[in-house]
């Protein structure tokens, strides 16, 4: 057992009877697992584990304490939901009464954040074992040396067993399930749900309240190193290629999903990555799928032949969702510290599948702000019998759930940075090409790839660029390897009077959209949406 911070549990005001299983590390965590019927090792070395109902976040079930603390520093709305202080004093009472019943408890002292003047100590305890090793997995592992003096500044309590009272607590009615968050407390209690990412996001959403206040840009991004030390940073919504296209043999991995970006550094605020497994194969994403044979990686989810003990990553019964942690360094090129130097290059990308945005476009800072607070991305048609349309999804800051504060704190920070250090910025569409879904295709990977790489070597800097008519930002006219045509959406489809239609109906999209952030952002950016108008 590693060592015991000298704050303790009763220290904290935790008071239990329980056998409390400290800072465990991998191997001992993975035998507890299975022998307390958690998850089954599969064949090749990982922990296979269910989730019940819960295969994803319950954003619906979290909660901010409205205090004296929040009132005016939280963006109180649909996203981020009130809940009274009275009503988290009763959920607190009964989570403390809860966790001192329990016979047996694992405890794990963490740190969110690898860059040191700019990291929070985490305490996260738990009721399940294989929980204590997804977090100790996503989270900064600390020094056997770091331990003993540890003194937590945030507290996670996570108790799947726990069955949220609406009346009582506060929670949403019909639910047992709550995520609540109290930043003057410093604590965040979950109870009902079996989903370990709670508790990452749960981290992601502290260091998203506390890093503005230091000056520092917290991003929902991955981020790699060139050969040449340039960082690149990729923001993306799910299914925009931001794992794959950040996965480059050539550059070295900083983090796959949650950064912060300091003076000094682009840094990893997790020690671990979390990964869709869903239809993963070794010849489209191979460091990912490689870790599916390793022991300490944890698949959630995913089916298991119990008899063989086989994986089936193409099976959906369980999941569509289902997921894989492992330690960043089993994926063979990644950073050994987690971070690396400021970023040359940002990256925006989206699926658009209106097919309307050119493969690759470079935004000025006021652009670059106007595109991070739209957030925008399109999902494809559903399965809905007549639904034949694409549908524009816009998350603020490519990561709205998980920004407690104004998206335009984040998109100032954002734009402060751009300026500061001379960044590059660039909009690239991983969607639709000659046609909205339906009618044209998938804009083609070796294309993408191209551009992105001119963009990131600096070559594409030196091309000839013309002016979007729709949204203003510039598009290079050539790229030596890549189809001249494809870089004019319009001149791949076949019915021109077609795309105008739709490339209309995607601005107002956007200016509709926009019209939320117009009374917090200065004349300059104003002026950009004005041109995407």
């Amino acid at each position: 057992m590693r060592p015991q911070s000298s704050f303790g549990l009763a220290d904290q005001g935790i008071k239990t009877n329980a056998t409390v299983k400290w800072n465990l590390l991998t191997a001992p965590l993975v035998e507890e697992a299975v022998r307390n019927g958690e998850g089954i090792l599969a064949k090749d070395g990982p922990l296979v584990v269910k989730t019940g109902k819960h295969t994803g976040r319950s954003a619906s079930d979290k909660f901010i304490v409205r205090d004296a603390e929040t009132e005016n520093t939280v963006w109180w709305g649909k996203t981020n939901v009130a809940m009274t202080p009275e009503h988290f004093a009763n959920l607190k009472e009964d989570f403390l009464k809860a966790l001192g019943e329990k016979s047996q408890l694992y405890v794990a002292d963490l740190f969110g954040g690898s860059q040191p003047e700019h990291r929070v100590n985490v305490r996260v305890i738990n009721e399940f074992a294989w929980h204590n090793l997804f977090i100790r997995t996503l989270l900064v592992r600390p020094e056997a040396s770091e331990l003993t003096a540890f003194q937590p500044e945030y507290t996670i309590i996570d108790l799947p067993s726990f069955k949220a009272d609406p009346a009582r607590h506060g929670s949403r009615a019909g639910s047992e399930t709550v995520i609540a968050v109290n930043f003057s407390e410093k604590l965040i209690l979950i109870g009902g749900t079996a989903y370990a990412g709670e508790m990452k996001k749960s981290v992601f959403g502290i260091l998203n309240y506390l890093l503005p206040t230091k000056g520092v840009m917290p991003m929902h991004c991955s981020a790699n190193i060139g050969p040449n030390g340039d960082t690149a940073v990729f923001f993306g919504l799910s299914g925009t290629g931001k794992t794959t296209l950040s996965a480059d043999a050539s550059r070295t991995l900083i983090g796959d999903d949650e950064h912060g970006w300091s003076d000094t550094a682009v840094f990893n605020f997790e020690g671990g990555c979390y990964a869709k497994m869903i239809n993963l194969s070794a010849e489209a994403e191979p460091e990912i799928f490689a870790t599916t044979k390793r022991f300490g990686t944890v698949l959630e989810n995913v089916v298991i032949d119990e008899e063989t003990r086989l994986i089936d990553l193409d099976d959906n019964s369980l999941a569509e969702n289902s997921r894989g942690s492992y330690p960043i360094d089993f994926i063979p090129n990644a950073s050994e510290k987690n971070l690396g130097p400021v970023p040359k290059n940002i990256i925006f990308l989206t699926a658009d599948a209106y097919g309307v945005l050119p493969p690759i476009s470079r935004l000025t800072p006021d652009q670059a702000m106007y595109h991070f607070l739209s957030g925008y991305t399109a999902r494809v048609a559903g399965t809905e019998i007549g639904v034949t349309e694409p549908s524009a999804t816009f998350s603020t800051c490519f990561g709205a759930p998980f920004m407690p504060r104004h998206p335009s704190i984040y998109g100032n920070l954002l734009k402060e940075r751009i300026a500061k250090g001379g960044v590059t910025c660039w909009l690239v569409n991983t969607g639709w090409t000659g046609g909205k879904y339906g009618i044209g295709k998938r804009m083609p990977i070796k294309a993408t790839r191209a551009l992105l790489n001119a963009a990131l070597d600096g070559s594409l800097n030196t091309a000839e660029f013309r002016t979007d008519a729709n949204f203003g930002f510039e598009v290079p006219t050539a790229v030596a390897g890549v189809d001249s045509q494809i870089l004019d959406p319009r001149a791949t489809w076949a019915d021109k009077d077609a795309y105008d239609e739709t490339a209309t109906k995607l601005v107002k999209q956007f200016v509709d959209n926009f019209a939320q952030f117009l009374d917090h952002v200065d004349d300059s950016v104003k002026g950009a949406a004005l041109t995407s108008a």
